[in-house]
């Protein structure tokens, strides 16, 4: 660390303390309800998932501690969990690499500032104002093999049709899709702003240097807007890996455990198979580390190639 930084750190902690003096406990009095309740909902949850994680517990007879067994069943013994788990990391991969590419795409298209270009920005906005179920039913009836709109379309020009949610091979993707088109628009919003944030003298700079556009993208535009797209990331992944409600209504897993995904998986487990709420915790507790290895890793490597202003 610079000394220059190490006399910031100290500057703001001195200016810490004494607006910790000034006003004596009343910061703590007003965070106390927040943290009160995140200590509830959220922290005695997680501690909970992790402690029934080593029981075999169905809700109804005393909770049996069994140590590791439930994570050796779910690595070794069961294949149906690797198999969610794969499923989890391609729909995660989609729909991060697919939204993040179409809303700066898009972001670059709808910069200019017309009638036209507002009116296709509140329009791409709208199906996120709709909630996901209702998404999920519209969207299934366009899949839907005999009457679907999508399949109508394909029978229009001739071409063969497509069994959709019903081939194993395309239905994750097909999930995939709702999740890009719902979200779009929301993030489309973001990069949107964060483009048009970008100082004007820096681009005219580039302009009369007859910088190509491309190069122009990769070494200004891009760098700008890094903040807001490692914002995106971390969001879209998170909110990725802990789908259910789209899958549940339009596939609800099938065809087989083609779009079996981990949440699905838990909630299957935990509700339906004999409520083993044990072996769920397990699944959930490694659902939780994933999530905490992903958060590190985009914060101790990726955040490195970000450009703050």
């Amino acid at each position: 660390m610079s000394k220059r930084l190490k006399r910031k750190k100290a500057r703001e902690f001195e200016e810490f303390s004494e607006v910790r003096k000034a006003h004596g406990g009343a910061p703590y009095l007003m965070v106390g309800p927040a943290m009160i309740l995140l200590v509830i909902f959220v922290f005695y949850p997680l501690v909970n998932l992790f402690y029934l994680s080593f029981f075999n517990y169905n809700l109804i007879s005393e909770p049996k501690f069994i140590g590791w067994q439930n994570y050796e069943v779910l690595f070794f013994i069961k294949t149906d969990f690797i198999q969610a788990l794969r499923n989890t990391a391609v729909y995660t991969v989609t729909v991060v690499f697919f939204s993040l590419l179409l809303a700066v795409l898009f972001a670059l298209i709808l910069e200019r500032n017309s009638w036209l270009n507002r009116f296709l920005q509140k329009s791409m906005f709208t199906p996120y104002l709709i909630s996901t179920v209702s998404c999920a039913y519209i969207w299934s009836w366009m899949y839907n093999v005999d009457s679907g709109i999508l399949n109508a379309m394909l029978s229009l020009f001739g071409l063969p049709l497509s069994r959709w949610l019903n081939d194993a091979d395309l239905a994750l993707f097909c999930v995939a899709a709702v999740s890009v088109w719902k979200s779009l628009g929301y993030y489309l919003i973001i990069v949107l702003a964060s483009i048009k944030a970008i100082p004007t003298e820096i681009l005219e700079a580039a302009e009369l240097d007859n910088t190509p556009a491309w190069r122009k993208f990769f070494k200004i535009t891009l760098p700008m807007i890094s903040p807001q797209l490692f914002f995106l990331l971390i969001t879209i992944t998170i909110s990725s890996f802990k789908v259910f409600d789209v899958i549940r209504v339009m596939t609800d897993g099938g065809p087989g455990n083609a779009t079996n995904v981990l949440v699905t998986y838990i909630y299957e487990y935990a509700f339906q198979m004999n409520a083993k709420v044990g072996y769920a915790s397990a699944a959930g507790t490694v659902l939780l580390v994933i999530l905490m290895i992903l958060t590190f890793f985009y914060f101790r490597v990726l955040s490195k190639k970000v450009h703050y202003q």
